[in-house]
Formats: C-alpha cells, sequence, structure tokens
C-alpha cells in the first residue's frame, strides 16, 4: 500500500460498528506510530443515521446506500460490520474486492457461508479478506494458525467458542437462578442479541465459527455437510446442579478434529470435569486448543463477547493491512484448498447424561432401562429425585460410551414414552 493517507469506510453501526468507529478514531497516531500511515474515515453507513448510539457520529459522511460509497469514494479499507450472511452483508464485500478494495470483517456468518467465494475474489484482485473477529473475539487464533503454527500439521481444535453461552451457564451455576433470568441479563450487559439471540443459544454461532476454524487448520474447503449441532436452550439450573454433583461442569464446546482424514465437526453441551483446564473458563471468556505435531497442545483465551474484543481483533486486521501483508485469506491458496471427505457421525461414541421428567409411579424406570438395554447402552449411574408435590420424579442417567447412532435411536423412543413428560436432555460427557 503506498498511499500514506488510507481511506477507511465503515458500513453497519451497531454495538460493534459504533464502538469500532470510535477506536479509529480516537487511536490515529496510535495506528500512524505503529505502521507510518495515516488514516481517515471518509465514509459510515447504517440503517438509521438518527438512532441513538454510545459514541456520536459523523453524519456529514453518512451515506444511505453502502454501494454510493464504493462508486463515489476512493477507498482503500472497508470494514463490513452489519453481521448477515447474504442480502447487503454480501454484496457489499463482494463489491469491494472487486474494487480491489480491502474488507476487514467479523462476519462469521458471511465467512462460513460464502468465504471460499470472496477468498478466491480477494486473491484474484489481490487485496486482503481479513476475518480474525469472526472466531472468539480477541483471541487471535486465526493468526496463530495461519502464521504463528503454519508449519505444524494441526489434527484436531475445539473449545469455548461462543461468549454468550459461556457466560449463561458460569453465571447460572454462580446465581443458581434461572435460564431465562440470566438470559436477560446477558441482553442487558450486551452480551447476547438484545432482540433474537437464537443464533447464540442454539449453537449456529459457535458452528461457523468451527467450520472456519477447519478450514483453516486443515487447509480445506468450508465444508457444507449438515453435521451435529446442538444448543443450551433446552438446560435447566438442575442440569448444572446434578453436573457439579458429579465433579463436572456443563460447557458448549465446538470440536472440529481429523479421524483417518476426515473431517468430524460438531457443536454441543458438554460435561467436562471440574479440575480440567476448559472446566474453568467462565463469564464471557472463550479458549481454543489447538493440538497439532510437533507443537503439541497450544491454548489460547480471552474475551469472546462485547464490541471491545471483537474491535480489538478488527484493530489487529487493520494493522496488518496497513503493515503491507497481502495474505491468502485461509493461508493457501484457493487452488490448494481441497473439498474435505466428511467423517461419519453415526459411528462416533459418547458417554451420555440423561435427565429424564417422568411421572412418578411404578414400572417406568424398568420400561427407561429396557429401552437402554434395546439399544446396546450400558447404564454406569442412576440417580432418581422424586417431587411429590407435581407427582413426577427426575431421573438421571449416566451412560457408558454408546454409538452416536444408537444414542439417537434411544432419544427418539424415549420422546415416544408417554410416562416423560418433557423433552428429554441429553449432554454428552467430554
Amino acid at each position: 500500500m503506498i498511499n500514506k493517507k488510507i481511506n477507511i469506510a465503515v458500513i453497519g453501526l451497531g454495538q460493534v460498528g459504533n464502538y469500532l468507529l470510535n477506536e479509529l478514531n480516537t487511536k490515529k497516531k496510535d495506528i500512524e506510530l505503529k505502521t507510518g500511515k495515516k488514516i481517515e474515515i471518509v465514509a459510515i453507513s447504517a440503517k438509521n443515521k438518527n438512532k441513538k448510539r454510545r459514541f456520536k457520529i459523523n453524519k456529514s459522511i453518512f451515506f444511505k446506500n453502502p454501494i454510493d460509497i464504493i462508486e463515489n469514494k476512493k477507498i482503500n479499507i472497508l470494514f463490513e460490520v452489519i453481521g448477515h450472511s447474504d442480502g447487503i452483508s454480501k454484496k457489499i464485500v463482494e463489491t469491494a474486492l472487486k474494487n480491489k478494495i480491502h474488507v476487514i470483517t467479523p462476519n462469521k456468518a458471511l465467512i462460513a457461508k460464502h468465504g471460499d467465494y470472496l477468498s478466491k475474489l480477494a486473491e484474484k484482485n489481490k487485496v486482503n479478506l481479513e476475518f480474525e473477529a469472526s472466531v472468539a473475539g480477541g483471541i487471535p487464533i486465526l493468526r496463530t494458525i495461519k502464521e504463528g503454527l503454519a508449519t505444524n500439521k494441526l489434527i484436531r481444535v475445539y473449545g469455548i467458542l461462543n461468549g454468550t453461552c459461556n457466560y449463561i451457564l458460569s453465571e447460572m451455576e454462580k446465581t443458581k437462578d434461572s435460564f431465562k433470568s440470566v438470559l436477560k441479563k446477558a441482553q442487558s450487559l450486551g452480551y447476547a442479541e438484545p432482540e433474537n439471540p437464537k443464533l447464540d443459544l442454539n449453537g449456529y454461532d459457535a458452528f461457523a465459527k468451527i467450520r472456519i476454524l477447519s478450514s483453516l487448520a486443515f487447509n480445506k474447503k468450508i465444508s457444507k455437510k449438515n453435521c451435529l449441532m446442538e444448543g443450551i436452550e433446552n438446560l435447566e439450573y438442575k442440569d448444572i446442579e446434578i453436573a457439579s454433583q458429579l465433579n463436572f461442569r456443563i460447557k458448549l464446546l465446538g470440536i472440529t478434529e481429523l479421524i483417518n482424514g476426515k473431517l468430524f465437526e460438531r457443536v454441543h453441551p458438554s460435561l467436562v470435569k471440574k479440575d480440567s483446564y476448559i472446566g474453568n473458563v467462565n463469564g464471557v471468556m472463550n479458549a481454543v486448543i489447538v493440538e497439532g505435531k510437533p507443537i503439541g497442545e497450544s491454548v489460547l483465551q480471552g474475551e469472546g463477547a462485547g464490541p471491545g474484543a471483537t474491535s480489538s481483533a478488527l484493530m489487529s486486521d487493520l494493522l496488518s493491512i496497513l503493515r503491507g501483508n497481502i495474505k491468502y485469506p485461509f493461508g493457501i491458496p484457493d487452488i490448494k484448498r481441497k473439498k474435505s471427505l466428511s467423517y461419519n457421525e453415526k459411528v462416533s461414541s459418547n458417554s451420555l447424561y440423561l435427565r429424564l421428567e417422568v411421572k412418578d409411579k411404578p414400572g417406568v424406570l424398568s420400561e427407561i432401562t429396557k429401552l437402554l438395554a434395546n439399544n446396546k447402552i450400558s447404564i454406569e449411574r442412576v440417580i432418581q429425585i422424586p417431587d411429590h408435590k407435581k407427582k413426577s420424579a427426575s431421573i438421571i442417567i449416566i451412560t457408558h460410551r454408546a454409538l452416536e447412532y444408537r444414542s439417537q435411536n434411544l432419544i427418539n423412543s424415549l420422546k415416544r414414552n408417554k410416562n416423560i413428560i418433557k423433552k428429554p436432555v441429553q449432554i454428552r460427557l467430554f
């Protein structure tokens, strides 16, 4: 980048975009000191020009239509902070890359869905597509994989990738409050979307991040296969309490690994030992563990939710570009990235925690144990907690390792049992 003065546009002025804009405005001298480049924010765009925001915006550089910015302003770097996987998010990034404008985005949904196409476009036009902030907030996990561990052969990446879910589970354990109550608190603190936090809670957010990590770690195209994805919406404080009594904690884990050269990706709640490293990562913190050769195991931990952590990663991408680092978005040329073979998740195996809310009457437990036997799943431990007032009981079962397809057949059978009065809760042991 020859020009000393760099023109920047910020598209999207929600919590993250507004915070980022303030960072850009207040840290110009620091950026110039570290890169030798002067930045100038010449255009901004959002849905609502007059919306009340944490930091004031310069309305004189506001564009209602972000595409007009590319057509009417000489932009060097564009931040896309809208957050959709398609629509205007995809259009603005695609248009910018075609016009040889560097793009920085925290948009994991966009990268997980269209990253292959957009990275190819960036390579063709010799500009950067940077997305460090799309995975694990302020933790530099993508740059670590692309650069710090570039010559290692990675075999597994896993961790806590959603700060919202981790905060909710940690806060439920700490306060003994209900899921609903803690979710409201997370929303008030800006850790969860105020209107629709579904994509955090159902596991989709973490799964989009796992797909990006898989592609980087294993030098593959982004997987399109429907894989195992479960969230935390059905968990109750009761599960956290029982897990604690069994010396476990519940964490939503994202896991990707190569098994015999085949890719196995999944996101689901997991029971982890209280004394394990991952079991002691609490609040909005994220943690990513990378396993490979010759490095062994590397651990990165940091804040994974909130505008501050996200903006930190966005600024890191900015400085990388300003220093003249034109890089392949996924670490290697697009032509070298091959499609991955998918591991058959049905033959994976896990021990299970099952919580069943049942009618409190004779014969119910024997019905349930018979269903387990029919599916060749053996029991390690059973706990019964009666509720005489409601004439019901909680039955908690810890199983020995069982094949995934047998576990799912069991869950389907349990759902059809008329003596089970609520949807069964299933948590895998990790």
